[in-house]
């Protein structure tokens, strides 16, 4: 029988479409910084599918910046009224940095 690494687990239980949902119902953030949010990562999104399909000049790493940037601003939004979704996210960087980073696992998001 083969077992999985741990990271695997990980990514497995990490599911982005139950926490976009939570950060859509928390009351932590307000109607228009919840806009504010989506066009930002709408922004983000676009600028990865421009960078996977060779029509973005923005280095990876600048992209990384970007994402971390971004993931900072959810987490501190976050951190006051909803800490429990907050720390959920946090859990998940890495799991949703490889998801934009990886060509094929963007394509799925």
């Amino acid at each position: 029988a083969q077992t999985r690494a741990p990271a695997d687990a990980v990514t497995e239980r990490y599911d982005i479409q139950t926490l976009v949902g939570r950060l859509r119902k928390t009351k932590a953030i307000g109607f228009f910084t919840k806009l504010a949010l989506k066009d930002q990562i709408d922004d983000l999104k676009d600028r990865f599918r421009r960078f996977h399909a060779r029509e973005e000049v923005t280095p990876l790493e600048q992209l990384r910046e970007h994402f971390n940037l971004l993931f900072m601003k959810v987490i501190t939004l976050l951190q006051d009224g909803d800490p429990a979704l907050g720390q959920e996210i946090a859990k998940g960087r890495e799991i949703l940095w490889g998801k934009l980073a990886d060509p094929g696992e963007f394509a799925r998001l």
